[in-house]
Formats: structure tokens, sequence, C-alpha cells
């Protein structure tokens, strides 16, 4: 085993050696370390004391550095060289400052948001290239959350001080149903009146599914589902088929827009998503995630949303 390093050695105190060898005085190392002459020396002092010998000399308020002190100083400038490169590798394995952006999405924002965000990318030469991961609000999380995202476009709900998150946009929920039914002439639906017609709707962890399962609460009623699918588009498919009525957010009208006709909800079961780009605290400095962060809040502006 090694022989232990004292506490008093530490990676700022070496910086600040390194700093004083190349300015050659305490003023001009404390100006470097943007600090005071005296931090400067109290660190010099720690040093000595850590490495238990002499490693400069007083001449008046000079100090002048003894070869013990080139000697840490080499050693010093090897040291942080290798953890300076270390922190950069582990920071490229976890999509820290990396070129490739990998980017997660709810299926129903690639019909607009997904392609106007990349085509922002690309018109300002930002140099990043996208890697699109598409899933439910669960699913995404999960992946931010364990490093293998590096952001999500998602439905914003009280994620915790774990995530950070800028809001894009708000989506109203409609009520779906086939162009030509009984309810597509309708101005808006009372889902306490239609809770008895077959429904389908999305597997749970999707946020439209959590917001289906909330309507139908506030309706006082329990919805029969004839079957569940794993995106927003099958699901519309579905509805377009007449296999059953569905909510769905305002994003979605453009496909299938003349099979599908969306019908406002009654003021009572009214309710929005919030639609927003989340990633994790630890990551708010990521250039990266900088980058993007500029594309959404402008973005953001031309949805009418403060940022």
């Amino acid at each position: 085993m090694h022989e232990r390093i004292d506490e008093q050695i530490t990676f700022r105190r070496l910086e600040v050696l390194l700093a004083f060898m190349e300015g050659g005085s305490l003023a001009k190392a404390a100006e470097m370390l943007d600090t005071s002459t005296v931090s400067v020396h109290r660190a010099l002092h720690a040093l000595e004391e850590g490495v238990r010998c002499k490693l400069f000399l007083h001449q008046g308020r000079q100090l002048i550095p003894t070869d013990a002190a080139r000697t840490l100083a080499a050693t010093a400038r090897e040291v942080l060289s290798t953890l300076s490169s270390g922190i950069r590798t582990t920071r490229e394995v976890a999509g820290y400052a990396s070129s490739v952006l990998r980017l997660g999405s709810l299926y129903s924002l690639t019909l607009e948001t997904v392609p106007a965000m990349i085509g922002e990318l690309k018109a300002r030469e930002m140099g990043l290239e996208v890697d699109l991961t598409l899933g439910s609000n669960t699913e995404l999380l999960d992946r931010l959350s364990n490093g293998t995202l590096d952001a999500a476009l998602l439905a914003v709900s009280e994620l915790g001080a774990e995530f950070q998150t800028i809001e894009l946009f708000e989506d109203e929920i409609f009520f779906a149903a086939p162009t030509g039914s009984k309810y597509a002439q309708h101005k808006t639906i009372d889902l306490q009146a239609c809770s008895h017609e077959p429904f389908v709707s999305l597997h749970e962890g999707f946020a439209t599914y959590h917001g289906f399962q909330r309507a139908f609460h506030l309706a006082g009623t329990t919805p029969t589902v004839a079957m569940t699918v794993g995106d927003v588009f099958s699901l519309t498919s579905l509805v377009s088929g007449g296999v059953g009525y569905t909510l769905l957010p305002g994003r979605i009208r453009g496909f299938l827009k003349d099979r599908v006709h969306f019908i406002p909800l009654d003021s009572r079961f009214q309710m929005k998503q919030q639609i927003g780009l989340t990633f994790l605290s630890i990551r708010e400095r990521d250039p990266a995630l900088l980058k993007l962060g500029v594309i959404c809040r402008a973005m953001a502006k031309r949805f009418g949303i403060r940022t």
C-alpha cells in the first residue's frame, strides 16, 4: 500500500504552488488565481506542513523556493495534468461536452417540435449531432437518471431538484373521434355522457395516459378501454379506424387530420400538458446543453412562453 498523503496536501494547494512558481511572487500568484496574497501564503505554508520539509526560504518579504519546492512543483504539474485528462475522459464517457447530443423525446413531439429543434441546431451551426431516442415520460426520465440520455423533451410534472426544465409550450388535451362519428359535430364533450363508449389508450407511463385517467376521474366515471398501445401514432390510427375514442394532445392534430376530429373537452374536464426540455441539474453547465438551452429559449419565445 502506498504512503498515505497528508490531508494538508490538496489539488487546490498544488495549483497555488504552480501559480507561485510561474508568477514568482505572492502577489502575482494571487492575481492569476483571483484570490488574496494571504490565501496564497496560507496555502503554501499548509503544503510545507503536509510534506514535512522546508519548501521556501525567507528573504525579507520574499519567498524563495527550494529544490524541494521545485521537485514538488514538477510532480504537481504531472498529477494535475493526469487528473485533468481523467476528468475530461470521464465527462466524455458520461456524454458531457460531447459533439453527439443524446436527446430523448415523446413520440408526439416528432411531428413538429423535434424537427424544428434539430433544424435550429443545424441553422446555427452549433456543431452538435443528435442521437434521438423515443419513449414514454417514465422511460425518458429513467434514462436521464441513469445517464443514457443527456436531455429529453417530455411532459413536465413535479420532478424535484434532481432535474431542471426549460418550458417550451402548453398543450391542450382534446377528445378524439373518427371523422363522421356522432360526436364529431359537438362543440365540447361531456365525458360523463360518453363514458359508456369504447375507448383506446396508451400504456401506463405515458403522460397522455395519466391525463386520460385524470380526466375520467374528474368525471367520476371509469371508461371501458378496448385496447392499449405503446405510441401515440398507433393510438390515433385506432381512433381513425373506429376501434374506440380517446383523449389526445393538440400537437397530434396534424397526423391523420382528415380522419380524426379533435373536440374540446367541457370546461369541467379541461386540462393541459406543460412540454419542456428536461435534464439533470448536475449537467446544467454542460456546453452541449447550454447550446441546446439557447435553442429552447428561442423556441419558447415563439410559443409565447417567458423563460
